[in-house]
């Protein structure tokens, strides 16, 4: 049997839900609930809006992506707590403020659900976070790749995640 067939559903849900949550409260002092798993990624959640998009792969026994999208305005708000700083302090500093937060952000959300695969005999490792910034942005699926896609609501704030798994 093909390993991707053992990384069920339930797992890939559980793992995402727990690492957005811890990452949302101890980063960002804010609860993140989980909204749906639905069909539909960014293009409707951010349409019209800008948004930051931070991914980090795996690669191992599953290879895979994981975007994780927010709301232009989160991120700075993401930004701001993450360093301690004023929304005036903030505007101060140069564009790859926000970017290096979320690029944190990130890998610290696909750290935890990485983990969570390895713990149950998938290993791999992470590549470094990229982060893309700007309107009406969209992923496309890689080939071949098992999709999930996780919305999530913290501090009134719409965030999705965007998993793609594939078997080596």
């Amino acid at each position: 049997m093909p390993a991707l067939a053992l990384i069920s559903d339930t797992l890939v849900q559980d793992s995402i839900i727990r690492a957005v949550k811890s990452v949302c409260t101890k980063m960002l002092k804010h609860d993140a609930a989980f909204v749906e798993k639905g069909l539909e990624g960014t293009q409707n959640a951010f349409k019209d809006r800008p948004h930051v998009f931070g991914s980090v792969g795996f690669l191992g026994k599953v290879d895979g992506i994981v975007y994780l999208c927010i709301p232009d305005d989160f991120a700075q708000d993401a930004a701001g707590r993450v360093l301690g700083m004023s929304p005036s302090e903030l505007a101060m500093c140069e564009d790859g403020t926000v970017k290096d937060v979320v690029g944190e952000i990130t890998n610290m959300t696909v750290g935890g659900f990485k983990n969570a695969l390895c713990d149950v005999g998938f290993p791999c490792k992470l590549t470094l976070p990229t982060i893309v910034r700007g309107d009406h942005l969209s992923i496309s699926c890689m080939k071949g790749a098992e999709r999930h896609i996780f919305h999530f609501d913290c501090a009134g704030h719409r965030l999705v995640a965007d998993i793609q798994l594939k078997q080596e």
